[in-house]
């Protein structure tokens, strides 16, 4: 059995040392998809994630993947993709169509984990400065790849990312996490396994490692000024 969290309270979770075992790190269900609650819960390494069919439920998986400042890397393959694209990455200029585009199915796949109620409560964290967008754009304007997060301190916790072009939200990334380790975060959480995370250097760590990280790291105080471009063309006009 799993706590149901009371909307009426104030926000609250019960000890990640209880998360289920299978499926991999269901927590809690219930409570709201605020702004005080969704921080209250990344402050402690949770994360919404269900359905249309669910009601709101709470996670915190362990093993966790997670890129560290100190392994983060750029292969061969991807420094020759950032020097040869044309493309333009940019922050918080579509942060709406990012998490849109986030949101449709992946090929092969019917739903989606990101409902229309997600889409508006991160859109209402993005409009108080906590969640951010990257967007990549074709050399005319199109937006062809993104991810968005949110940050709090010195971690960047990861949400989703989607592509439309090859190579579009590895671009993305890229340029990415070098600008937010570059700018004093010591951790991008990347909730679970990936391989696309791994060719950067994330690897799974266990439960008390990561809450060990995660609890110094959204301690320490850190505010990024996020630059329109990440790129050094700036000439580009997205629609």
């Amino acid at each position: 059995m799993i706590d149901w969290l009371q909307e009426d309270l104030a926000p609250y979770f019960p000890d990640t040392k209880f998360a289920q075992e299978e499926p991999n790190g269901l927590l809690a269900a219930g409570g709201l998809l605020t702004p005080a609650w969704l921080i209250a819960a990344y402050r402690r390494g949770i994360f919404p994630w269900y359905d249309d069919d669910s009601p709101i439920l709470w996670w915190s998986p362990a093993p966790r993947m997670v890129l560290k400042a100190e392994d983060f890397h750029l292969g061969r393959t991807v420094r020759k993709l950032m020097k040869k694209s044309d493309f333009k990455i940019s922050c918080d200029l579509a942060f709406p169509d990012v998490i849109y585009q986030c949101a449709q199915p992946r090929d092969g796949e019917d739903g989606t984990w990101i409902t229309e109620e997600m889409e508006q409560a991160y859109i209402h964290l993005h409009d108080n400065g906590i969640s951010h967008s990257v967007e990549c754009w074709s050399c005319s304007g199109e937006l062809i790849g993104g991810l968005y997060g949110l940050q709090i301190n010195k971690v960047f916790f990861g949400e989703s990312m989607f592509s439309r072009k090859s190579n579009a939200s590895k671009l993305v990334f890229a340029y990415f996490a070098q600008f937010l380790f570059d700018s004093g975060i010591i951790m991008i959480d990347c909730q679970m396994h990936s391989d696309h995370m791994a060719q950067f250097g994330a690897s799974e760590i266990d439960r008390i490692e990561f809450e060990t990280l995660l609890h110094d790291a959204v301690d320490q105080p850190l505010v990024i000024n996020y630059p329109t471009f990440l790129t050094d063309n700036t000439e580009m006009r997205h629609e």
